[in-house]
């Protein structure tokens, strides 16, 4: 079974909690990191907790969402193992999973629809890496001395 994290603040609330369902229907053991009721809180306290699981080899993937992805995905790249992509579309999924190697896919919760989400994670999910070229790129992210083990 596949594992995968997923995390959200309250404008991403509704959209987690059916990617949840969706997930687990498509045989996904899936790790919520919250929020758990659409009650205001802030994205941060479910971002560092989805990052740190990746980080720790817990999770090879995760998803987030708050309202236009922006604060989620921000907080995410702040550690040292996680690459966030920002995707709207499924070509934006595509192209982080292909070039940047993204192990977060962030959407922004308020400006898609479910249909989109779907396509979204689909293709998160089901594209790889190319490497090549894009290794290098990727081995200059991390801040020297991060202590992330590269």
């Amino acid at each position: 079974m596949n594992k995968i994290g997923i995390a959200s603040d309250h404008a991403g609330y509704e959209m987690k909690e059916f990617l949840v369902g969706y997930l687990d229907a498509m045989g996904y053991e899936v790790l919520d990191f919250g929020t758990h009721s659409p009650d205001s809180v802030d994205y941060a306290d479910f971002a560092h907790p989805l990052a740190e699981a990746i980080e720790k080899g817990e999770l090879p993937r995760g998803i987030a969402m708050c309202g236009s992805a922006n604060g989620i995905t921000i907080t995410l790249n702040k550690h040292q193992g996680i690459r966030a992509g920002l995707a709207w579309e499924p070509e934006i999924a595509s192209l982080a999973r292909k070039h940047n190697d993204a192990n977060v896919c962030s959407m922004p919760a308020r400006f898609i629809d479910r249909d989109t989400a779907i396509k979204i994670v689909d293709t998160f999910l089901s594209t790889e890496f190319e490497g090549g070229r894009h290794q290098r790129r990727i081995d200059k992210i991390p801040v020297s001395g991060c202590g992330c083990g590269k």
